[in-house]
């Protein structure tokens, strides 16, 4: 799980039902495999976290025209995410790669360590709770879980796309449209 933290084309959605199915077999305990998958997950989110708390606004200050973000936008970002951010960081361990980019706001924007770890180890407990158990429940058709969970990734990251190229072109409209602006 910590692997999948870092490096998200490894899935959780495909290691964990089998995990269930281990633990329907009785060749792993489910209190075990919960705990491991969440220690995991929080010690990769917490690399993450580090990046952003100490490479974030610095790093994106300094690649500024590249990103197209000014520091204003970062001071707005950095507002929003002190209103909201605990609640991204709970239920964004549940969505498909902002499992793990969600790491990186909360650490420039300064979340506290304690309650960001705490966010992580409940959300990412709560997902894995439910991979583990759906692998428990449909035994050796483990693979139809990780199948049926891919498909409800493909369909999340491609709604966060469109989500995401949707903002950008609202945010490059409105930066046209304001006067001085090229």
């Amino acid at each position: 799980m910590l692997v999948e933290n870092l490096f998200p084309p490894i899935p959780s959605e495909g290691v964990l039902p089998f995990a269930g199915y281990l633990v329907g077999l009785g060749d792993l305990g489910f209190a075990t495999a919960l705990l491991a998958a969440t220690a995991g997950s929080t010690v990769g989110a917490l690399a993450l976290y580090a990046v952003g708390r100490w490479g974030g606004r610095p790093m994106v200050l300094r690649w500024h025209p590249l990103f197209r973000l000014t520091e204003r936008d970062l001071d707005r970002a950095d507002e929003w995410f002190d209103r909201k951010g605990g609640r991204i960081v709970l239920f964004g361990r549940m969505v498909p790669l902002l499992r793990s980019a969600v790491s990186i706001p909360a650490g420039a924007s300064e979340m506290p360590l304690r309650l960001f770890t705490m966010l992580t180890a409940a959300g990412s407990g709560m997902w894995n709770a439910l991979l583990i158990g759906a692998g428990v429940a449909v035994g050796e058709r483990h693979q139809e879980v990780s199948r049926l969970l891919g498909t409800y990734s493909a369909v999340v990251l491609g709604a966060l796309l469109i989500i995401v190229l949707g903002v950008a072109a609202w945010w490059l409209r409105g930066r046209r449209s304001r006067p001085g602006r090229a």
